[in-house]
């Protein structure tokens, strides 16, 4: 396949993927949503269908493929090198991007799935080959990735050091946890802490995309976001979310550790940026500059939120250039 008929069937794929195709499509696809919901419960049929809107809106636009791949100078290869992916599973088809990246690169994708997310992804490729049978030789499943040439690895800080054993001495690009933070200055709108609201909510937190530690000056009214908050009260209704909303609140209660909550979220001071599932994390500042400062180079956030950040609202709407880590995906592929 040449680069057009790469970016058309990738096309194709984001019409389907956004809903846009035939009823029967739409069932079809609706019927694999549901068989990935029961199989990871996090997994909402509604984040899927986000998730897959997100995709097929972002990264699988005509035009923007196009725009993308002429940045790159992307050439046919008479041999391509193949490319072991290692696939996080922590919010629906999060390791799509590097697939599309090595796809659309002209190389070949040995994809190792997460468990959690085994179903969405192979039926994308299932997909995809029923458009173009070709498409089997150039995306392949495999449990372990021997012989590859080149390695995209994401995973926890653990496994990353596997990682870097078994693959450091190939081409390689090797990711561990991130997460993101906002810095607010209390002067945001009302719908702009309805935005912030997704920012940390969606996908029940668990992207390393999502925010999950907030700036905020000393004298902030923690009121209006507790209340932009709640329109995720209807997370109570998931017990895996409510079982660790639970489990979080035993612990601040038993330890005496203050926190606020709306009844949906648990809003507690702590200078790490990560936090628990059902929790943000809260740091005051004296000098909003100086919290830029201290974040913009930080290895663990992967995403800054605020005035001199990135928008409110559009941390899990990445565009196509939006690599993770900022490690350009398509440079290292065009370096093989």
């Amino acid at each position: 396949m040449n680069l057009q008929e790469r970016i058309e069937i990738l096309s194709q794929l984001g019409q389907y993927l956004g809903g846009r195709l035939t009823s029967e499509e739409n069932l079809r696809l609706e019927t694999i949503i549901q068989h990935a919901y029961i199989k990871n419960p996090w997994f909402t049929p509604e984040n899927i269908r986000r998730a897959a809107s997100a995709i097929a809106d972002n990264f699988l636009q005509p035009t923007m493929l196009k725009q993308w791949t002429e940045a790159y100078h992307i050439e046919n290869h008479s041999t391509p090198k193949k490319v072991g992916i290692v696939m996080a599973g922590n919010i629906p088809m999060v390791g799509f991007h590097d697939l599309l990246c090595t796809f659309i690169s002209g190389h070949i994708s040995i994809c190792k799935l997460s468990s959690k997310d085994d179903v969405l992804l192979r039926h994308v490729v299932e997909f995809m080959s029923g458009l173009q049978p070709e498409v089997n030789q150039y995306i392949l499943f495999a449990d372990r990735l021997n012989d590859c040439d080149a390695y995209i690895a994401t995973g926890s800080n653990n496994s990353a050091r596997y990682f870097i054993h078994y693959f450091g001495k190939y081409p390689s690009i090797i990711r561990n946890n991130r997460t993101s933070i906002a810095i607010l200055t209390g002067n945001e709108s009302g719908s702009e802490l309805e935005r912030l609201a997704d920012d940390i909510m969606l996908y029940f937190g668990l992207g390393c995309r999502n925010v999950t530690q907030i700036h905020v000056p000393r004298d902030y009214d923690f009121t209006p976001l507790l209340n932009a908050l709640k329109k995720y009260s209807n997370y109570f209704n998931h017990h895996k979310y409510k079982n660790n909303f639970d489990y979080q609140l035993t612990i601040y209660l038993m330890n005496k550790i203050p926190y606020l909550t709306n009844d949906s979220i648990i809003l507690t001071e702590n200078q790490q940026p990560f936090s628990p599932i059902g929790t943000l994390h809260y740091a005051y500042y004296d000098q909003e500059d100086a919290v830029y400062e201290q974040f913009k180079q930080h290895s663990e956030i992967q995403t800054i939120v605020g005035r001199k950040g990135l928008a409110f609202g559009i941390t899990q709407k990445p565009a196509l250039t939006d690599y993770a880590d900022g490690v350009d995906v398509m440079k290292f592929l065009k370096t093989l």
